[in-house]
């Protein structure tokens, strides 16, 4: 099911996490302290948002990082509907595409919940005072995907290259010290899978 980003609480200060990452090592918040910016984003294996942005992220994370952004990824899903959003399958992503930022496993998605996201990708950018900075998409293009239009929603702009625009230029204002750009368009993609019970109201 399509979701968009919450786009909740900006100035809120970023929830502590403590997770395994594909390597088994436990990493909380206060592991990248000294970073100037931190990036958390929710992703997954399956999801074909996810999948149309990963390469671009991937690189985006690589420019960045030397500049004092520390990336961190987060999946969420219950596995049950897609086994390949489980633990072995995130290790064996990672390695495949070389991920040069922590991934980590939120299997209670109590991390999920604490952070109020919704789909994947989701993405939160705090401050140095780990403030919630922005909280929007990593650009307008979306892949081409069969589903009906949602009412109220605009057609998904399949038509678009994945430059990662503006998350760039959100990036580039925070490391610079501005005010977050504006508007913040709302992130677009899969629901976060929920395990039986578990489920937000407004997941």
């Amino acid at each position: 099911m399509l979701r968009l980003s919450r786009q909740l609480d900006y100035g809120k200060p970023a929830p502590d996490f403590c997770l395994p990452d594909v390597e088994g090592h436990l990493r909380s918040l206060g592991d990248y302290a000294e970073s100037p910016a931190l990036l958390v984003a929710f992703i997954c294996n399956h999801c074909p948002f996810v999948l149309h942005v990963l390469d671009e992220f991937i690189a985006f994370s690589r420019e960045y990082q030397p500049k004092g952004l520390q990336v961190v990824a987060i999946s969420s899903n219950w596995p049950d509907d897609f086994p390949e959003d489980d633990y072995p399958h995130m290790q064996k992503l990672a390695a495949e595409k070389d991920f040069p930022f922590p991934y980590l496993h939120d299997e209670t998605q109590d991390v999920a919940l604490a952070y109020n996201a919704i789909c994947t990708p989701d993405f939160f950018l705090y401050d140095r005072e780990r403030l919630l900075y922005y909280a929007g998409q990593f650009d307008a293009s979306r892949p081409q995907i069969n589903r009906p239009p949602v009412p109220g929603l605009p057609p998904l702009r399949t038509d678009l290259p994945v430059t990662g625009e503006d998350m760039r230029r959100a990036a580039d204002a925070l490391l610079a010290g501005d005010a977050a750009p504006q508007p913040q368009h709302p992130s677009a993609g899969c629901s976060i899978k929920w395990r039986p019970g578990k489920d937000p109201s407004w997941g």
